[in-house]
């Protein structure tokens, strides 16, 4: 009867552990959980990045609150999954905020992963407690084209094609030549660039083609939890059009930096860091 009993644990426990493996095995991102609290706060970092872009911000966070701390297959040395779009990425945060039941997080994204942190406000609005997007834009394309119209398919081949074929050293001048443009803090360019060429060439060059065809305009309607805006300081330059993608959010508050560029959570940390700081308190 013993070994009976204990065949059958072993049984459960055998499916336990499949069941718990193979569900991680389905989000398209490693996750880092540190922290205690009631209250939870996911992390999404940008475009190719690393979820050590939030390592200062988290550090103020950690005690008061359980941090969710992503970085997507593909980017920064994780490793890649099939089927990278935005939509599945998107998709596979939902799934696991309700696998792991976390209840009403407050949503930290930064570049592509503010785009994702406003469609997850969007699509599941009962889910999401807060959102705080940092320096995106409902729709990038439309920036520089008012006009622009997502397409339903997007071919994406020959963005894959530049980018796989780009040899290593090609590859890395590339984003030596971008970042800058992003990041005005010269002591973390490197570090930055250091992500991007661990990127799996293909999920990169798919990602980009993808949310390049991302529009959320319309979609932001349904957006019901507050939503904190900070961007960066050059957008105020275009402030009309900046209103005008955001026109149909509500309860949204959005904020200039006063300096630096894309990546604010570095180039004006203490703005940054108070902003964020009355937003969650509020």
């Amino acid at each position: 009867m013993n070994k009976l009993k204990f065949l059958l644990i072993l049984i459960l426990f055998s499916i336990l552990c499949l069941n718990v493996f193979g569900q991680n095995n389905t989000y398209p991102f490693e996750v880092e959980i540190s922290g205690k609290g009631k209250q939870a706060i996911i992390f999404i970092p940008g475009f190719a990045s690393s979820g050590d872009v939030w390592k200062e911000t988290k550090m103020k966070y950690e005690k008061d609150f359980t941090c969710y701390t992503l970085t997507m297959a593909g980017f920064a040395g994780v490793k890649p999954q099939p089927n990278a779009t935005f939509v599945n990425w998107e998709t596979g945060i939902a799934i696991y905020i309700k696998d792991h039941k976390i209840e009403k997080p407050i949503v930290i994204g930064h570049s592509m992963g503010g785009g994702l942190a406003l469609a997850l406000a969007s699509d599941y609005p009962n889910l999401i407690g807060k959102i705080i997007v940092v320096d995106a834009l409902p729709c990038l394309a439309a920036l520089f084209d008012p006009k622009f119209k997502a397409k339903e398919k997007t071919d994406c081949s020959a963005t894959v094609q530049q980018m796989t074929t780009a040899s290593d050293e090609q590859f890395y001048q590339m984003q030596k030549q971008s970042i800058p443009k992003l990041l005005a803090d010269t002591s973390k360019q490197e570090m930055v660039i250091g992500w991007s060429v661990k990127s799996d060439r293909k999920t990169f060059a798919e990602m980009y083609c993808d949310f390049s065809n991302t529009d959320l305009r319309e979609k932001i309607k349904s957006i019901k939890c507050p939503s904190l805006i900070l961007l960066e300081e050059y957008f105020q330059n275009v402030n009309p059009i900046i209103v005008e993608q955001y026109k149909n959010l509500e309860n949204a508050s959005l904020r200039y930096s006063t300096k630096g560029l894309h990546f604010i959570m570095y180039d004006d940390q203490d703005w940054y860091f108070e902003q964020i700081a009355t937003f969650i308190q509020s």
